[in-house]
């Protein structure tokens, strides 16, 4: 862990920094939520700092706890600052409640509670009992949208699933003859890998793979976890040499339509394949978000061409829609995503802007289907 030196600055809200940490658990603590942790004495200087760590080490408040003590700060009778509250429960590891408790922490201040049915509301009430005084719901808003797949892995079953695509001011994806490379400059690929980090799985379709042949992992900027790679391809079309299914990180291919030879050989490369059959002889996309919500999966990724986009979009699967946007026309060509036809204007997604931002000669929007879950 790497966080900086402890500030003798008491004007900043630690709550603020508590946020900053937690960000640094992107792309590191899946499928636990990204938590950061600020310690204060009771003069305000910050005196510990910590965010969550890889599944099944140190949660944030243990990492600030350790991080004061090897300050040779005195922590009974201090403050802390963490951005989701504390755990009450043994899972990987022991719980945070006992932590803080033993270490004589006098107030605990958490932005918002834990959607997990084992700790919601019972981390609170562990401190409360334990003498500890608890304030909680500064910057909600702001810790619930740093974890919104966890959330909404808690809350709904299935991952916060966002579907990422590149576009010309008129909307075509592709030219007709399905060529695409680069419709966007560098400043927007690279901010589209800070997303691909933040997901647990990215997911694509057999299309794509034959047009395109991705690897679709994480290359321009810094991770420590590669995020799952996921293919829906119904009938097994993959060829075993395709790059998604090479390291770093592993495949996971959803189909059909079984094929036992094409099954063996696909595993025989070190991919997983999973039978999810659908309607018409497709894959049943609903199932395969329940199934990537059980293997922990927060945040789904989805990079695909227009027609698994389309099902996607008619399935009232997409939860929010990553865009970039290119100064460029191309006329005739592929469309985001192949639904409809629509036969009145309001029938099709209503969809609400949550950022605009320019990415150097490119836009990126982020529109939404309706409210994060809370």
């Amino acid at each position: 862990m790497s966080v900086a030196p402890a500030a003798r600055d008491s004007s900043r809200e630690p709550m603020l920094e508590a946020l900053e940490l937690a960000a640094q658990s992107i792309g590191l603590s899946d499928p636990n939520p990204r938590v950061g942790c600020v310690i204060t004495a009771a003069d305000g200087r910050i005196i510990g700092r910590g965010f969550t760590q890889a599944a099944g080490q140190a949660h944030a408040e243990v990492m600030a706890l350790r991080d004061a003590l090897s300050r040779g700060e005195r922590i009974a009778g201090a403050t802390v600052h963490v951005t989701l509250e504390p755990c009450s429960h043994h899972g990987r590891t022991p719980p945070c409640c006992d932590a803080l408790i033993a270490a004589g922490i006098a107030r605990v201040e958490f932005a918002v509670h834990d959607p997990n049915r084992q700790v919601r509301g019972a981390g609170e009430a562990r401190l409360r009992a334990a003498g500890i005084e608890v304030e909680a719901g500064k910057f909600a808003d702001a810790a619930r949208e740093l974890n919104i797949g966890f959330f909404s892995r808690m809350l709904r079953g299935r991952p916060w699933v966002r579907l990422k695509t590149a576009v010309t001011l008129d909307g075509r994806t592709a030219l007709p003859n399905g060529a695409s490379q680069w419709i966007t400059g560098d400043a927007a690929r690279r901010d589209g890998h800070a997303y691909r980090k933040r997901a647990g799985a990215v997911l694509t379709g057999v299309g794509t793979v034959l047009d395109d042949d991705p690897r679709l992992d994480v290359r321009h900027v810094e991770t420590a976890l590669q995020p799952r790679r996921v293919i829906v391809d119904s009938r097994l079309e993959m060829p075993l040499a395709a790059r998604i299914l090479q390291p770093p990180g592993t495949a996971l291919v959803y189909a059909a339509q079984p094929e036992a030879q094409r099954v063996d050989a696909l595993r025989a490369v070190g991919a997983e394949v999973q039978l999810m059959p659908g309607a018409g002889g497709k894959v049943d996309l609903a199932r395969v978000l329940d199934d990537l919500a059980q293997r922990g999966v927060n945040e789904l990724h989805i990079e695909a061409g227009h027609k698994l986009n389309g099902s996607f979009v008619r399935e009232e699967l997409v939860d929010e829609f990553l865009i970039y946007m290119a100064p460029r026309l191309f006329g005739q060509g592929r469309e985001l995503a192949a639904f409809g036809p629509l036969e009145r204007i309001d029938a099709g997604p209503e969809l609400h802007l949550v950022d605009v931002l320019r990415l150097g000669q490119d836009l990126r929007i982020i529109a939404r289907r309706g409210a994060a879950p809370v």
